[in-house]
C-alpha cells in the first residue's frame, strides 16, 4: 500500500484539514491527522481543495489543439460547419488520436480528472474517431476516467449504416449512445428516437442527445424524448445537451417540461454559449433538474474559442446566468463537479472517505475567487497519483 498525506488544505475554502490517500482512495479527512509511517507528506500551504473537475460535454476528436492555427472561414449555419469539417477531414491532415490525447492532457493539468467526450460516427469516418478516442483514453493510463459517446452528428436514419456503426462502437468501447436534433437533422424524430433507445436498451447504456433545435421544434423533440423515457422507465439515464429551446419557449411550457425532466432524472448539459438562449440555471435547479457543464468544441474547425479548464467554463456559466453572489458562484462550481458526476453517472466522486482520490489544490481564498481568477493549479492528484504540479505534467 502507498499513502499520501496532504497537510493544511481547505476543502471548498473552509477550515484547514489534512487528507490521507491510500492507493487510489481517500482514506481520511480531518485536522492534524497522524501520518502513517509509510506516508509521503505534501504541504498544501493553505490552498483551496476541490474534487477533481469534470468536463461533461466536449469533442476531443475534433480538436486541433497543439497544431498550427486553423484559419476559420466557415459559413454561419450548423450545416455549413458540418460540411466544412468533412471537407477538412478529407484533406487527411487531421489526427484524431493525437489531438484527443493532447487536449486530454491539457485538461488533466488543469485538474479535470473525469470527462465525457463525443466521438463522430458517420459513413465517411466510420469508427475511426471512436477508436482514436479509445486509444487516447488508454494512453492516459487511468489518470482520467473518460466516457466516450458514440455521436451520429450527421444523422442516424438518413445516413445508411449509421445505426449499425453505433452498435459496433457501443460493443467495442463507447460508453454512451449519442444523438442529435431528431427533427432538424434526420427530419424523422420518431425513427431517430426509436433507433437511439433501441441501442440504449440493447447495450444497457445511457443516452446523451444534442438538442440545438429552437423554440417549438426543440420542445416537440424534447417532449418525444421524455415520453420515451417515461414509458421505458429510464430514470437517470438520459442527458439533453444544450437544450436551447428551454431558454426560448414560454415559461409555462418550459416549467412543464422541467417538471417532467426532474421526475425522470433527465439532466441538462450546458455549454453556456454567449449568443444563444440557454436553459436558465437558477430555474432549472429550483425545479430539481440536474444541470452540468462542458466546453463543447475546443479550438477546432467549428470555433477558435474555449479552454481545457473547467474553472474557466464555470466562469462562463456564471456570466451567462448572471451569477454574482458567492453562493451563486457555488452553483457554477457544482456544474463542473458534483452535478456533472451525477448527470454523467460517475461514481465514487467527492472528498469524503471512500471516494476515488481525485483532488485539485488551487491557490485561492474561496470558490468564487478560484472561478474568477482561475489560477494555475498547484497540485492535481488523479487516482491517488500526483499527475500535475504548478501547471505542468509530472513525468512518469
Amino acid at each position: 500500500m502507498t499513502a499520501l498525506l496532504l497537510r493544511n488544505i481547505r476543502p471548498y475554502g473552509g477550515a484547514s484539514v489534512d487528507l490521507l490517500i491510500r492507493d487510489e482512495t481517500i482514506a481520511a479527512v480531518g485536522p492534524s491527522l497522524p501520518p502513517p509511517p509509510d506516508a509521503t507528506l505534501e504541504d498544501g500551504l493553505g490552498c483551496l481543495l476541490l474534487p477533481g473537475l469534470i468536463e461533461g460535454h466536449t469533442h476531443l476528436d475534433k480538436t486541433v489543439w497543439g497544431s498550427p492555427w486553423y484559419r476559420n472561414a466557415v459559413g454561419p449555419n450548423r450545416v455549413d460547419r458540418i460540411e466544412n469539417e468533412r471537407a477538412w477531414r478529407r484533406q487527411g491532415r487531421h489526427d484524431a488520436e493525437a489531438g484527443s490525447l493532447a487536449l486530454a492532457r491539457a485538461f488533466l493539468v488543469n485538474g479535470t480528472t473525469r470527462m465525457r467526450s463525443h466521438a463522430d460516427i458517420d459513413p465517411e469516418v466510420g469508427l475511426r474517431h471512436v477508436e482514436a478516442t479509445v486509444r487516447a483514453r488508454q494512453a492516459l493510463g487511468g489518470a482520467m476516467e473518460m466516457q466516450i459517446v458514440a455521436f451520429p452528428q450527421s444523422g442516424v436514419v438518413t445516413q445508411a449504416g449509421v445505426e449499425e456503426l453505433m452498435d459496433a462502437a457501443l460493443r467495442d468501447g463507447a460508453d454512451v449512445v449519442g444523438g442529435m436534433d431528431p427533427c432538424a437533422i434526420d427530419r424523422d424524430p420518431v425513427r431517430q428516437i426509436d433507433a437511439l433507445f433501441r441501442l440504449s436498451q440493447r447495450h444497457a447504456k445511457p443516452l446523451d442527445i444534442h438538442l440545438h433545435e429552437p423554440g417549438e421544434m426543440g420542445a416537440f423533440s424534447l417532449d418525444l424524448i421524455l415520453e420515451r423515457v417515461e414509458v421505458l422507465g429510464l430514470h437517470g439515464q438520459v442527458t439533453i445537451s444544450h437544450g436551447f429551446c428551454l431558454g426560448m419557449i414560454p415559461a409555462a411550457d418550459r416549467d412543464a417540461l422541467l417538471a417532467r425532466m426532474a421526475k425522470t432524472g433527465t439532466a441538462i448539459a450546458t455549454t453556456a454559449p454567449a449568443g444563444t438562449p440557454v436553459p436558465p440555471l437558477a430555474i432549472c435547479r429550483a425545479a430539481g433538474v440536474t444541470v452540468y457543464g462542458g466546453n463543447d468544441g475546443i479550438r477546432d474547425t467549428w470555433t477558435p474559442y474555449a479552454q481545457p479548464d473547467m474553472l474557466d467554463r464555470a466562469l462562463h456559466i456564471g456570466l451567462r446566468n448572471a451569477l454574482r453572489r458567492d453562493d451563486e458562484l457555488d452553483w457554477a462550481l457544482d456544474c463542473v463537479t458534483s452535478a456533472a458526476a451525477k448527470g454523467c453517472g460517475f461514481t465514487n466522486y467527492g472528498l469524503a472517505p471512500g471516494s476515488r482520490a481525485d483532488v485539485v489544490l488551487v491557490d485561492a481564498e474561496t470558490v468564487g475567487a478560484a472561478i474568477v481568477d482561475r489560477p494555475v493549479r498547484r497540485l492535481v492528484i488523479a487516482g491517488g497519483r500526483i499527475v500535475a504540479r504548478d501547471g505542468a505534467m509530472v513525468t512518469g
